[in-house]
């Protein structure tokens, strides 16, 4: 665990908060657990009790799934990546969280990536797409974003994960082009579908 000293959004005091600096899944399930919900980095304040989010350098290993996540908002290099690892660097804890539902779902992130985009291109919106989960029998995505103060959710089928793994298998320069701990997210697939 790390100390680390934070200031309330809400009240501006300055407290101590406490949190661990990575997550090993495999031998710290319950704490898998936290990381996943965003549990992990909030905290109340002590003084006025408003709930605050910590966003701090983090490490999340999935040895089983021979995953790696980093949370960092600056660049980074992936010297050091095991052969056969996946390496992701995420710059918010959302990203993080989201990542995780996504490679937990047994689904690759990068062809997400494409349904995100796909999916809005359908909508005709320009939003921010986060994956929630995969449900149903047929396999059915949901994606969540914000309008208007609230969540919307859309349901995407199966076949639209299927039709962009296919188009990913089509450009196999934007797969090989992944190197290290990339930042898998829409700004990187814009690079490729303009």
């Amino acid at each position: 665990m790390s100390k680390i000293a934070t200031q309330c959004t809400r009240c501006g005091a300055v407290h101590e908060a406490e949190i661990p600096q990575s997550v090993n899944a495999a031998t710290e399930p319950d704490l898998k657990e936290k990381v996943r919900s965003g549990e992990l980095f909030t905290w109340a304040c002590p003084h006025c009790g408003s709930s605050n989010l910590l966003s701090v350098p983090f490490l999340y290993h999935d040895p089983d799934a021979h995953l790696m996540l980093v949370l960092s908002p600056a660049p980074l290099g992936a010297e050091g990546l095991q052969e056969g690892y996946t390496g992701r660097q995420v710059r918010t804890v959302g990203d993080l969280v989201e990542k995780i539902k996504i490679f937990d779902a047994g689904l690759d992130d990068l062809t997400v990536e494409m349904c995100k985009f796909v999916t809005c291109q359908e909508l005709k919106k320009d939003v921010s797409l986060r994956f929630a989960g995969l449900n149903g029998a047929d396999g059915e995505m949901t994606f969540t974003y914000p309008q208007d103060g609230q969540m919307e959710l859309v349901a995407v089928g199966f076949n639209v994960y299927e039709d962009c793994a296919g188009i990913l298998r089509r450009n196999p320069q934007i797969r090989e082009s992944v190197q290290g701990l990339a930042c898998i997210d829409q700004a990187w697939l814009a690079k490729y579908f303009r």
